[in-house]
């Protein structure tokens, strides 16, 4: 309960818009003579790669010669969000998804050895993405996915063949809501006692909520996804690489006018897939994207920040036709 009061101030009320429907169903989308070639997680390789001497895990599935989509996860998970996902992709794709530094399988090097920032964290996994082979790919950015992902776009624009937007940020208005209050005091005075406003965030009730907290039906949201990141945060020393990172998140906002004119100049089609009964990004930061991109798809799914719990069938069924339109060789 301490961690529910905790959470209670962030949780600010968000206008409900239209809702979405079905959720754990074939994609629709999928045409019918491909569904005997749908993947499973028995096509899922496991596997590593050293990037700058530090052993970054990904999930690799579909056919290497096939158009090849990047997944990008946020906080506090890793690639595991991606696990109902990349089976409905990866009969036409070559799916990726790595875990960053301190999450998940990869290694998690000590703060002293290794600068846990946003800027270090897009350094590694463009150079995760040189390392496996990769230099064209649709992505999909979801939470810290998405200053990464965004970072890397900018840079590279000529590698980026689409671009799937799933609850990830890059508006001041997507961070104008009470959650991001004692963020903003942490940003500005990176002192002990602002920091300690936030750690509670790193506990197992925060850690649940984010996956609960505004769910359809609470009864399909598998206790292993939060049972899993927990696990990893629980490890000697992550939590002080999570307040690091909580910090650098700070240097986003700064960076938002560089994403923008990338997506002005450079129109990359984007796919926004957004759950909107998120407390923490909610649809305020959905819809500034089709100023920028007016072309973009937007849909508001009912469901929370980890929108791929319950509708993974609904969002790769609107990936389908998206991808194969802008990915068409």
């Amino acid at each position: 309960m301490h961690i529910i009061r905790t959470l209670a101030p962030f949780a600010a009320a968000i206008t409900l818009v239209f809702a979405s429907h079905a959720t754990h169903a074939a994609p629709a989308a999928a045409p019918a003579k491909a569904a005997p070639n749908v993947a499973s997680t028995a096509g899922v390789s496991y596997r590593t790669v050293k990037v700058d001497g530090v052993n970054i895990f990904y999930r690799e599935a579909g056919p290497k010669d096939a158009p090849t989509i990047l997944l990008l996860h946020g906080f506090p998970t890793s690639s595991q969000m991606f696990r109902n996902l990349i089976p409905l992709l990866a009969d036409r794709y070559h799916v990726i998804a790595p875990d960053y530094p301190g999450y998940g399988q990869s290694d998690m090097p000590a703060m002293k050895d290794f600068t846990y920032s946003f800027d270090n964290l897009a350094k590694v996994v463009d150079k995760f993405t040189e390392a496996v082979g990769v230099t064209k790919y649709a992505m999909y950015v979801q939470d810290y996915g998405a200053p990464i992902g965004f970072r890397i776009a900018a840079a590279h624009p000529e590698r980026v063949t689409a671009i799937v937007v799933q609850n990830g940020n890059a508006y001041d208005e997507g961070i104008d809501n009470d959650f991001w209050k004692p963020m903003k005091q942490y940003w500005a005075d990176k002192s002990e006692a602002n920091g300690a406003k936030l750690r509670p965030l790193f506990e197992l009730g925060a850690t649940k909520w984010q996956y609960t907290e505004g769910a359809r039906d609470v009864t399909r949201i598998s206790p292993d996804a939060w049972t899993v990141d927990q696990a990893y945060m629980d490890r000697p020393g992550n939590k002080d690489i999570q307040l690091e990172l909580f910090y650098s998140y700070g240097s986003n906002p700064g960076h938002y006018a560089q994403w923008q004119s990338y997506f002005r100049k450079h129109q990359p089609p984007m796919l926004i897939v957004w759950g909107k009964n998120d407390k923490i990004f909610p649809p305020a930061g959905a819809s500034p994207y089709l100023r920028d991109l007016p072309k973009a798809q937007l849909h508001l799914l009912d469901t929370g920040h980890f929108a791929l719990e319950e509708d993974s069938a609904k969002i790769g069924a609107l990936m389908r036709p998206f991808l194969a339109k802008a990915m068409r060789k």
